[in-house]
């Protein structure tokens, strides 16, 4: 995995596909939303294999998916792109392996990958009740 960019701009957090698709689903901007959370700036990490995982969503899935993962990878223009190499490690792995390596929150609404994470005491941004953002653990 590559090392962090040297970027000082705020606290990091790394981004889930699904995270990426809650503005298209539920009118949710979560770079402010993420912003007015944690009360500082952020800087949003978009990890390779999560870019690899909306690419092949917009375009193998039906229409209304492709739609939203088209409007995923645009939104994930705004991140700061990390390569990693780890390609036979699933994407939660991954995303699992850099937060517990970088010390970094998640924006994730996967229950497993929340589960993980918690588990190892990384603090956790998830969508609440499809109308509001909220974390799981101390920043």
């Amino acid at each position: 995995m590559q090392a962090l960019p040297k970027k000082n701009r705020g606290l990091k957090v790394i981004l889930d596909s699904n995270a990426l698709f809650v503005p298209a689903e539920f009118k949710l901007d979560i770079f402010d939303e993420v912003k007015c959370l944690l009360n500082r700036n952020v800087d949003f990490i978009l990890l390779s294999p999560v870019k690899r995982e909306l690419e092949l969503l917009a375009a193998k899935e039906t229409p209304k998916i492709r739609r939203q993962a088209l409007y995923a990878l645009k939104l994930a223009e705004k991140c700061t792109f990390v390569v990693d190499n780890k390609e036979k490690m699933s994407t939660d792995d991954v995303i699992f392996e850099a937060a517990k390596a970088w010390n970094s929150p998640v924006f994730t609404n996967d229950r497993l990958l929340r589960r993980r994470l918690r588990d190892i005491s990384v603090p956790v941004i998830y969508l609440r009740q499809k109308s509001r953002l909220e974390i799981d653990g101390l920043i």
